[in-house]
């Protein structure tokens, strides 16, 4: 088995992933962690939710740099999920960024916000808490 700091590094680092353009998920290694009890609860959730934050940071500043980004030139947006999660944005404003953990809708709406310059404290904010929510619920739920 391996020691638990790895096991901790496993899980920020497929979180960080989970959470830009990049097709990966987190939730059933976390799951399967909080399930298992493998992990500190408190630790797993402070690892999921910073990690998940962080790849939405990543997908926030490609999205405001845009084209100047090397970013923009692997990664490939689908533009009808882009311009669906550009109207949601449009409608509700900042706290929609609350629903950033919703499967590939989340990561268009990160993207979104970085494009339209959305502030980057409003998006912190909303962003972090819809994680750390998720998260939460998910890992306590288990344990």
């Amino acid at each position: 088995m391996f020691p638990e700091f790895y096991l901790h590094i496993n899980v920020f680092i497929m979180s960080f992933l989970a959470s830009t353009v990049l097709p990966f998920g987190s939730e059933p290694l976390v799951i399967l962690y909080a399930h298992t009890g493998q992990l500190n609860p408190f630790l797993l959730l402070m690892n999921t939710t910073i990690g998940n934050f962080l790849g939405s940071i990543t997908n926030y500043y490609v999205g405001y740099l845009g084209h100047k980004t090397i970013f923009s030139r692997i990664i490939k947006i689908d533009r009808k999920k882009l311009k669906r999660a550009k109207e949601v944005f449009d409608k509700y404003g900042n706290p929609v960024l609350l629903l950033t953990t919703i499967p590939f809708l989340g990561d268009a709406l990160t993207l979104v916000a970085g494009l339209v310059k959305a502030d980057i404290k409003a998006f912190a904010f909303f962003v972090f808490v819809g994680k750390f929510v998720v998260y939460f619920v998910m890992i306590y739920s288990l344990v």
